[in-house]
């Protein structure tokens, strides 16, 4: 877990140890931190004054964040500030650029000859319709409904968390005072996820970097101006670098197009951390009295103390093991697949895939969004071990029994399968061909129903359904379970 779990701590640039500081020192010198007032109130003229026009403008969206009423996070004001992050420039001081015919071009052709090659090492058929190449405005715009999606549920129990802390009576005493508390915590959200998108579109080279599906169903997406800053300094030809970040981009569409339960089962993991969320009650009853409603900033300065940190419960443990055990079997299938689809075409292959694992375990984009998120660090390895485990298991059973534990996630390598992949590669797998022979003579029997009339029988799944919540309750004392993934396979 993260010091600061989703909404209580901005991401920090790992080359800059002054989080929130911009290394342009243009539009304002600093992005709106932690504080959304700053982004109003933080730009000064010179001798530290404002214009009129200025300080009538920055009131006038003072009354706008006062004034909302949304969900528990401000997203026109989370789209506006990442926005604003791109503008300034990513920490390698790169700018933003709108994508040319050329690029979209080189971007199309990559994407067609990695669907090509990864014909030949995978069963799972292509899952983009269309390749596109995005800047980083484009990359915040298409990805923002995802963003809603993960971060609503979290920030929505920590706000209910942080509401249930006042009596019943002093709710309805305090009506006004705690309608803006609420305006304003969704602003200083907002902001916080507007900043961390923001700094994420910087990095990222695709609309999968982070392990799960940020575009639109069958769209496969790379952004030029970050896969050119990516290449830089590997002595590596743009064309293969493209070729291979390509790669990586189209398996991914084709795992998440062709796997249907495996969105659900990511989200769902980030949903059951949002329901284990719990508050320090006591705490925040103790002091939230001394909070001033005249100092607004008061209540940011209280979140970045901790003040409202959510507990690390045993349903939180469960549900980031198994969303930690998800994405790291995700992660091991792409890096197997890529590099068995990339080897004999490309001379930089091994040398661009170590690059890549080395990205994630000093911090890459997948790191830093997570910890900042919803408070989970995703181990690097996990993907060592889960790449060891598929490319075991094509070795094993071949490309067609490799995919075929993708049919249900009761079949999935669980977290300790990862410490043993040859113990899973080799373990005899159950044999369900009889149940399997019985169930259908049971369904084409007729029997007879109330009243003399015969139907067929049917066969449920209700079986798999128990095996499933039996899976999803185990976890040891580690945190490093495969919670949800294990406890219904024989051993």
């Amino acid at each position: 877990m993260s010091n600061f779990p989703f909404g209580f701590g901005l991401p920090d640039d790992p080359d800059d140890g002054d989080s929130g500081k911009k290394k342009d020192g243009q539009g304002g010198g600093e992005l709106p931190g932690g504080d959304p007032l700053s982004a109003m109130f933080g730009s000064l003229g010179a001798g530290g004054q404002m214009s009129p026009q200025d300080l009538g403008a920055a009131f006038q969206q003072l009354g706008q964040l006062l004034s909302y009423e949304g969900g528990p996070v401000n997203w026109e004001l989370a789209q506006n500030v990442a926005r604003q992050t791109v503008a300034q420039g990513a920490a390698d001081g790169s700018k933003d650029a709108s994508v040319g015919r050329h690029e979209r071009e080189q971007v199309e052709e990559a994407m067609r000859l990695a669907d090509l090659w990864l014909d030949g090492v995978t069963a799972l058929p292509s899952g983009a319709g269309t390749a596109v190449a995005w800047s980083r405005a484009e990359w915040i715009e298409a990805t923002l409904p995802v963003w809603k999606e993960l971060v609503d549920p979290v920030a929505e129990r920590v706000g209910a968390a942080m509401s249930d802390v006042l009596p019943e009576e002093m709710r309805a005493m305090a009506g006004p005072l705690l309608g803006m508390m609420r305006s304003m915590g969704g602003a200083m959200f907002g902001t916080q996820i507007g900043q961390a998108v923001g700094m994420l579109a910087g990095e990222v080279v695709g609309s999968t970097d982070i392990g799960l599906p940020l575009a639109p169903a069958g769209k496969a997406a790379l952004l030029p101006v970050n896969v050119a800053s990516f290449g830089e300094g590997l002595g590596v030809p743009q064309d293969e670098v493209r070729l291979y970040l390509a790669l990586r981009e189209a398996a991914h569409q084709r795992l998440f197009a062709h796997v249907p339960w495996l969105r659900s089962h990511l989200f769902g993991a980030v949903d059951g951390y949002a329901r284990g969320i719990q508050v320090d009650t006591d705490k925040l009853e103790g002091l939230v009295g001394q909070l001033d409603p005249s100092r607004p900033e008061e209540l940011q300065e209280k979140l970045q103390q901790g003040l409202f940190q959510p507990e690390d419960t045993p349903q939180q443990k469960a549900a980031l093991a198994r969303l930690e055990t998800a994405l790291a079997l995700v992660e091991g299938w792409v890096d197997a697949v890529v590099h068995a689809a990339a080897e004999p075409h490309l001379p930089a292959a091994s040398a661009l895939r170590e690059t890549l694992r080395r990205r994630r375990a000093t911090g890459g984009p997948a790191e830093q969004t997570f910890a900042t998120l919803i408070g989970l660090e995703l181990r690097p390895r996990r993907l060592r071990d889960a790449a060891r485990l598929w490319a075991s298991l094509t070795d094993a059973r071949g490309v067609s029994g490799r995919e075929a534990l993708w049919a249900h996630p009761d079949l999935l390598p669980t977290a300790e399968d990862l410490a043993d992949p040859d113990g899973f590669v080799h373990r005899e797998q159950p044999d369900f061909s009889e149940l399997d022979r019985m169930l259908g003579e049971a369904t084409e029997s007729p029997r007879p129903e109330a009243g003399g009339r015969e139907t067929g029988g049917s066969a449920t799944g209700d079986g798999e359904t128990g095996g499933r919540e039996k899976r999803d309750g185990g976890e040891d004392d580690g945190g490093e379970t495969g919670a949800g993934n294990g406890g219904g396979r024989p051993a």
